[in-house]
């Protein structure tokens, strides 16, 4: 069958902050105009906010910007930070509290919002919709269409109605071709189709490698006399901590609306134990007492796992390619300094919209819009990020003491304006050990109360696949989890995946082999980054399919 196709100004891949802001700025600029430009914005979640994950505690400048009337427009920012505590632990039972003069400057939350990104981004669409922007739902990009010069012509979604053996099934369908004048990639972290334009024009060439953790959340309901609406928590230390790790990780605790509260843990992905299971990690942070005063009595109502960019201005790629622009956390704009994200990934969006908006009112466009890298560097985006250029690399060559040192030096004593730039040229999937030379870690069993095992925990997740699909994630070499993986690291990815895709399995002749288990997979990207090969390659399933966050 040959594939339909549509023909566009933009097409926006992501409905996420930047993708969202993209599209609302541009309709703006068209509508105070009088000009006619043609958006759609292609969303491979059930709906908007499906595949949206994040602490978060949100800075609400640039929605100011965006929309100035944004609460009598009901924007879903409900919760201001009331009180900002950072703790570090040393082990599972104590914890010291850092005084508000230690804490590093771009930590501080006053004025801030406990969000959930997710329902942000629902609203953001209706304002996107009500500026006459399209959003579909359900339409996975999974190609790259390019022209005859080498330029991005658009994308295509994937087929539906595929059987795992490739056969195509009585309900087939072709995707769907979106021509544009220009591509917007703003996929998050990791974005499939970002990582291809990322090689095939070689954007990282001049960047040093990017960075990368795992970030793994819950959402709580506690009893009403334990909830603090409005408190932030940070922690530092435990339980990553002792000579079995030789890695940072940090965790948050929220206090949102409705008695609940947000809680999760990051690892940092370039950790060296193979051993390690950040999943079991977070279950072990839970019984901390800093944790567990809130949540015992409370019951766990959501679960989710994202991977998280990290690496800052030093690793960010080109941005610019031709046909097109990488944005937001397919770009890697996160401010780690801030724990922030979002409204960076919306100011790269809104760039991005006053950008094309300039080129589309021109007669002639030009096929690489290398302005938007004017805009960008004369933005206050690169200055938040300039200012906290050496966070990430700080931890990664100095370790968490002197690196922290390091952090409060620039961002309190120097302001973001320390005369030297620290380079890491490590890179996260690189810096594993073998197993046979790394401590094992015994994880306790959960019970049920505080701590889950990985599949009760994806149930809550609402993941489901349509499960006669070609598997999502691909091995290059079918061989190397077995023959390699295994007798070197353990086999790793039974452990870094949170949601027990992986799994090795053993007959009763002794004989393994590697089982993936794709329907459980809740689209975190880590197998993507972390496998010590390269051998895993994380493509979109048949639109639709993946987690269903209600408020993440």
């Amino acid at each position: 069958m040959q594939r339909e196709s549509m023909e566009v100004d933009v097409v926006i891949v992501g409905g996420g902050p930047a993708g969202l802001a993209t599209a609302c700025r541009l309709m703006q600029m068209a509508k105070k105009a009088e000009k006619e430009i043609s958006v759609c914005v292609l969303e491979k979640g059930s709906e908007i906010g499906a595949h949206i994950l994040s602490g978060a505690v949100f800075e609400p400048a640039v929605l100011q910007e965006l929309f100035p009337d944004w609460k009598e427009k009901g924007a879903p920012l409900n919760t201001q930070v009331t009180g900002d505590d950072v703790y570090y632990l040393p082990n599972g039972e104590t914890a010291f509290k850092f005084p508000g003069l230690l804490v590093p400057r771009p930590m501080h939350n006053h004025g801030n919002y406990i969000i959930s990104l997710g329902n942000l981004c629902r609203w953001l669409a209706d304002q996107a919709m009500e500026l006459g922007a399209e959003i579909f739902p359900g339409f996975a990009a999974a190609e790259v269409l390019y022209n005859e010069d080498g330029s991005v012509r658009g994308v295509a979604t994937g087929d539906m109605g595929t059987a795992a053996d490739g056969e195509k099934k009585s309900s087939f369908e072709p995707g769907f071709e979106f021509h544009a004048k220009y591509t917007i990639l703003s996929e998050g972290c990791r974005g499939h189709l970002g990582k291809e334009i990322i090689s095939r024009y070689k954007l990282d060439a001049d960047s040093d490698p990017q960075h990368y953790g795992i970030g793994i959340k819950e959402v709580w309901e506690i009893p009403e006399d334990k909830h603090k609406e409005g408190l932030v928590v940070h922690t530092v230390g435990y339980p990553m901590t002792g000579a079995s790790y030789a890695v940072t990780s940090g965790s948050f605790l929220y206090h949102t609306e409705n008695n609940q509260v947000s809680l999760g843990l990051i690892v940092d992905l370039a950790y060296q134990n193979p051993h390690i299971s950040p999943f079991d990690e977070f279950q072990k942070l839970k019984h901390h007492p800093i944790f567990k005063q809130y949540i015992k009595g409370g019951k766990r109502i959501s679960y989710g796992a994202r991977a998280i960019i990290k690496g800052g201005l030093n690793s960010l790629p080109k941005m610019t390619f031709p046909g097109g622009l990488l944005i937001g956390c397919d770009a890697g704009t996160l401010n780690a300094a801030k724990i922030k994200g979002s409204h960076t990934a919306m100011r790269s969006g809104i760039i991005a919209a006053e950008t094309l908006f300039a080129e589309l009112s021109k007669e002639t466009q030009h096929a690489e819009l290398t302005e938007y890298t004017r805009r960008f560097n004369n933005s206050d985006l690169y200055t938040e990020l300039k200012a906290t250029r050496n966070f990430g690399s700080g931890f990664h060559k100095f370790g968490f003491w002197l690196g922290s040192a390091l952090v409060f030096i620039e961002q309190n004593i120097f302001f973001g304006k320390f005369p030297f730039t620290f380079r890491d040229k490590s890179k996260d999937h690189c810096q594993l050990k073998p197993a046979a030379e790394s401590a094992k870690i015994d994880y306790l069993k959960p019970d049920g109360e505080i701590s889950f095992d990985k599949l009760s925990s994806v149930f809550l997740s609402n993941t489901n696949h349509a499960e006669d699909q070609p598997c999502h994630l691909q091995l290059k070499d079918a061989s190397i989890p077995i023959d390699m993986n295994l007798p070197m690291y353990d086999e790793p990815a039974q452990r870094y995946c949170p949601a027990g895709v992986y799994e090795v399995i053993e007959d009763s002749a002794g004989d393994k082999r590697f089982q993936i288990n794709a329907q459980n997979c809740v689209h975190c990207k880590t197998c993507d980054i972390k496998d010590p090969a390269q051998n895993i390659n994380w493509v979109v399933p048949e639109g639709g399919g993946g987690p269903n966050y209600p408020a993440m």
